[in-house]
């Protein structure tokens, strides 16, 4: 079918003429196929799971554990002076005291949420599914953990569950993410190692 040309449309205007023809045939074929296009690929966000918990794994820890803490850190600290200087001591002793604060300061709860589209954390953006890798279980402290691998950093999440919630959160979110427990790093034996031998650790 012709487009229809107005009586009074000054036909030497030949560009303003092409630019409206162009306008009413996108309108009329390319405007209804990019509309069902946006639509097939906009995804409504369905919550799967969420729950409240703490913020981080913790357990507190006896005066024998600071104790020995400290003497480690007084040993390696001199070690490290004697062949680098003060700034790595000035380093230990801001990790000892970081490790204090963690231990002594019991984490907020805050909301842990599992979507058709991703994991949410409190008030942070939500991290996609197709940034995840693999999930599995794991138990630091007195925490059982569900850990995430992602694709962006810092590359695992770690999120505070209930233990009794394993199997409801594995079925729920084994759709979007495969489970799988990553192997342990050289440097994740080698932290194991150590705090298996540090008092209140076994």
């Amino acid at each position: 079918r012709g487009l229809a040309i107005p009586s009074n449309w000054p036909l030497s205007d030949s560009s303003s003429f092409a630019l409206l023809y162009h306008q009413i045939w996108y309108n009329k074929t390319q405007m209804p196929a990019q509309d069902e296009a946006n639509k097939s690929t906009l995804k409504e966000e369905k919550e799967l799971l969420a729950w409240n918990a703490p913020a981080r794994p913790f357990k507190r820890r006896n005066r024998q554990f600071y104790v020995t803490i400290i003497a480690i850190a007084a040993i390696v600290g001199l070690i490290l002076f004697l062949v680098d200087g003060f700034l790595p001591v000035i380093l230990i002793i801001s990790m000892v005291f970081l490790f204090y604060v963690l231990s002594t300061v019991d984490p907020e709860n805050i909301d842990y949420r599992l979507t058709s589209l991703g994991i949410k954390i409190a008030d942070t953006p939500r991290v996609d599914w197709n940034l995840t890798t693999r999930f599995w279980f794991t138990r630091r402290f007195d925490s059982d953990l569900l850990v995430i691998e992602t694709l962006n950093f810092p590359g695992r999440l770690e999120l505070v569950i209930k233990p009794e919630s394993k199997d409801e959160i594995k079925e729920k979110i084994k759709e979007y993410v495969q489970f799988e427990e990553a192997p342990a790093s050289s440097l994740d034996k080698a932290a194991n190692w150590f705090s298996e031998r540090l008092p209140g650790n076994k």
